[in-house]
């Protein structure tokens, strides 16, 4: 006769077997100032996700990043990177993980990453791509960067499957006004130093992220390099290399 388990049991099961879903988030980097300048978000102290944490934008990869146009490839290096240990590696794959940083930030901060004055994108896919093509600007590829990926260990109410990309920010093409406010996901969003983002209240595998962001940086972002891979096994938190 099967036992049931307790409610507490079941669903700590359940957090445990929960698959991660894949995520993109993107740090956009000023490298016009000296020191550097990251873009950085304060979340909403109502969100039940990282209540006011800063965090760079991003979110979970939807299936319409996977057919949305885009300018220009990823560089050869960090799409082999992107498709490093995955579970179906393809070329698709990797251009919606990039195109899903771009839409996260767009719809998160207003800021519109790409090309300007090309012909219109046609049929783009409804939603938040829509509203993306309709500034006229085309989202770019080429100039994406890979700094590091992360698993969220098991045992959490969500699991993401997350890759830091960064993109400089000479790639912003435009901005819409009035998406970061009081009632938003981001209520505040400012450009801060590389050195002095560590200073705040940020989740541990942002303040890794802007380590390895400082170590890429140092090592002149070279295509490449090895990229940090951090994930929990059997209990034990390990950072290894793809």
């Amino acid at each position: 006769m099967a036992v049931a388990q307790p409610a507490n049991e079941a669903s700590a099961v359940k957090r445990r077997s929960l698959r991660p879903r894949d995520a993109a988030t993107l740090i956009v980097l000023d490298r016009s100032a000296s020191p550097p300048r990251v873009l950085i978000g304060k979340r909403h102290a109502a969100h039940a996700f990282m209540p006011g944490k800063f965090v760079f934008p991003g979110g979970r990869v939807e299936p319409e990043d996977g057919r949305m146009a885009a300018i220009g490839d990823l560089h050869p290096d960090v799409a082999e990177k992107l498709n490093a240990r995955v579970r179906r590696p393809s070329a698709r794959f990797a251009r919606a993980i990039a195109l899903a940083a771009l839409r996260e930030t767009f719809e998160e901060t207003g800021l519109v990453i790409g090309v300007a004055g090309y012909a219109p994108l046609k049929q783009p896919p409804a939603g938040a791509w829509a509203r993306f093509a309709a500034t006229e600007v085309s989202p770019a590829l080429d100039g994406i960067d890979l700094i590091a990926r992360a698993i969220t260990p098991p045992g959490r109410a969500r699991r993401f499957d997350a890759r830091f990309l960064m993109v400089d920010a000479g790639l912003i093409a435009k901005r819409v006004e009035g998406v970061v406010h009081p009632d938003a996901e981001l209520v505040d969003l400012a450009w801060v130093p590389l050195d002095e983002a560590r200073d705040l209240d940020l989740p541990q595998i942002t303040r890794l992220a802007l380590d390895d962001l400082s170590e890429a940086l140092a090592r002149g972002l070279e295509k490449s390099r090895p990229r940090p891979f951090y994930r929990e096994l059997r209990g034990k938190r390990l950072r290894e290399e793809l």
